[in-house]
């Protein structure tokens, strides 16, 4: 089984600012304030960060597969200059019609990636704004933690406080100072 240390992130609303609209440009796509320092605090920690979202904006025509392409490089680019480093993404295009096994909140993407990398996921954080982000997490067996930006408002309800946090910054170091010692309160 692999060694390293890895924490899947979510994209919209854990990193950048979301819209109901979708991000649909460089231009739109607005980091939340500090996620990249947090980004940064865990490269620096010897995580290897994955990204996991949804993305049906292309699936609806909405987004094209450029512009995505885009909307990524000036992420990446982002996190460089603060010093973090996206070890991976994965993003599910499928339509919310289609069923896929892939869209969150089924857990294919994380099943995926600990088959491709040889993780155990039960080691692994994932962090995410929505439902089916921690729906996600807790199917593929996942550590999920909330973040209150985005969607996360949505959470309060659905998770015990100690596994909400105000933004991607506060999780971060909850995860590096915890990592060890964590056990799942879900």
């Amino acid at each position: 089984m692999n060694q390293s240390k890895y924490i899947i992130l979510d994209r919209d609303g854990v990193i950048n600012h979301d819209s109901s609209a979708y991000i649909k440009t460089p231009d739109e796509w607005v980091p939340i304030e500090r996620s990249m320092e947090a980004i940064s605090l865990l490269t620096k920690n010897s995580y290897k960060i994955i990204l996991i979202s949804n993305q049906a904006g292309i699936s609806r025509g909405i987004i094209s597969y450029n512009e995505m392409l885009n909307i990524h490089q000036k992420l990446l680019k982002t996190c460089n200059k603060f010093g973090g480093d996206i070890f991976s993404t994965y993003y599910c295009y499928d339509h919310p019609d289609d069923n896929s096994s892939f869209r969150k909140p089924k857990p294919g993407m994380y099943l995926e990636i600990s088959e491709r990398l040889n993780i155990d996921l039960s080691r692994v954080f994932a962090i995410g704004d929505s439902i089916r982000d921690i729906k996600a997490a807790l199917a593929s067996g996942c550590k999920p933690l909330g973040v209150k930006t985005g969607n996360g408002s949505e959470l309060s309800d659905q998770m015990p406080d100690s596994d909400i946090f105000d933004d991607l910054f506060d999780a971060a170091q909850f995860v590096i100072e915890n990592d060890k010692q964590y056990t799942l309160s879900i």
